[in-house]
């Protein structure tokens, strides 16, 4: 396995060197070429006939994020319920991918039109959420010095309490999809008394520990930018596959093409995770190119080699003498998940290469109050089918949609 990694990372350097020279002189060939329009959130929504509201954030360490609300579905006719519904996403994607897939399949119009107040939250770092109150992210690298430990130490914590000042409840109903979930764990464990705030958690494939990933381009990708990030120092450097960047701006164009999306940019998604034929439709994988990849930073992409490498879900492990410094210790603690006090629900698919079964089981068995774990039936369904799949509504939606309504007024 590791000469294997070390033949794929050697391959994706070569990759990356020759496609920044090959393209950047047609950075302006590629714009023009670019002719579909990529709608923004409200955008999207308001095409498809929902009313939808942008709100700004400010986490306790300054970066400043973006978050939606679609305050009622367009096809809810009773009254909303309560307590609100928070979405949050995955590494590498934004608030975009809860509708990529349209009004039929994606999760955010789904709960919107069963009449709950859904807001659908931005991480810092992606394209939504990349402004700060003191750095400039295009020219300090401070800005990029954050994990998904300081996602779930302050960003999770300032959007909670964001939600709840604005509607006035005093809990919420929390969804976390990938990164979501580990986020949540990371802020009841690290942030006493906010899981206080969450009346229930519903984790959708939640990544923690993840040393059993079959992903060999996550390995290999998260290996790559783990060696690199010693040796790069600028702003421009410490982002990691953002929106607009080299990759996401030539996928948007090639996947425009309908022989190409269905070929290509349907390849691309089963290396990413597995393979599913049929489950994403052409126009879904179209309109997502133009989202993902949505960015994060470097020490992230690093956070989650160290989780593919180890069997703890532990903090940032900076080496043993910055360790420490940082936390009294050779190595870096780990997360105290029996702080997730109240109930969890994990839905999950047999077919995920990103968050393997035997990860997300192993997950399951360290929470102290798991009401269920669901796999999703349809043997096929992977980490990516959350977000895209054109079956959602028929095969993960009714396990959604039973939880929220037990927990509902």
């Amino acid at each position: 396995m590791a000469s294997e990694l070390f033949w794929w990372m050697l391959y994706l350097v070569i990759f990356t060197i020759i496609l920044q020279n090959a393209f950047a002189g047609f950075k302006i060939i590629i714009n023009k070429a670019n002719n579909v329009s990529s709608l923004n959130f409200t955008e999207a929504t308001a095409l498809y006939g929902y009313y939808t509201e942008e709100h700004t954030v400010v986490s306790e360490d300054g970066y400043v994020l973006t978050m939606f609300r679609i305050p009622k579905g367009k096809n809810c006719d009773k009254a909303v319920r309560s307590p609100p519904v928070l979405l949050m996403h995955g590494l590498l994607v934004s608030s975009d991918a809860w509708i990529d897939s349209g009004p039929e399949a994606g999760l955010a119009y789904l709960i919107a039109d069963e009449c709950y107040d859904v807001w659908i939250g931005n991480a810092r770092g992606n394209h939504y959420s990349k402004e700060h109150l003191k750095y400039n992210p295009k020219k300090d690298p401070e800005y990029w010095n954050f994990t998904p430990n300081e996602i779930g130490v302050y960003d999770a914590p300032a959007i909670i309490d964001y939600i709840l000042n604005n509607t006035e409840s005093k809990t919420l109903n929390y969804i976390g999809y990938s990164q979501g979930g580990m986020m949540f764990v990371i802020m009841c464990s690290e942030r006493p008394g906010y899981c206080d705030k969450v009346s229930q958690a519903i984790l959708l494939h939640p990544a923690t520990r993840m040393n059993s990933t079959k992903s060999i381009m996550f390995r290999m990708f998260t290996k790559y930018y783990d060696t690199v990030q010693p040796y790069i120092s600028s702003a421009s450097d410490l982002e990691a596959l953002p929106q607009g960047g080299i990759l996401q701006q030539l996928t948007g164009v090639l996947c425009q093409n309908k022989i190409l999306a269905d070929t290509l940019c349907r390849s691309i998604m089963y290396l990413i995770d597995s393979e599913h034929p049929e489950a994403v439709s052409v126009p879904t994988i179209q309109t997502l190119s133009n989202h993902f990849p949505a960015g994060t930073s470097v020490k992230s992409m690093s956070f989650y080699y160290q989780r593919v490498s180890t069997d703890r879900f532990s903090k940032y492990d900076h080496g043993r003498e910055v360790n420490l410094e940082v936390y009294g210790a050779e190595e870096p603690p780990a997360y105290n998940i029996k702080a997730v006090n109240v109930p969890v629900v994990i839905i999950h698919g047999e077919n995920d290469h990103l968050t393997s079964p035997k990860d997300v089981q192993w997950l399951s068995k360290q929470l102290s109050n798991l009401v269920e774990l669901y796999y999703v039936e349809d043997s096929r369904w992977n980490h990516l089918d959350v977000l895209y799949n054109q079956h959602l509504k028929e095969k993960m939606f009714p396990k959604i949609k039973e939880y929220l309504f037990k927990n509902s007024e």
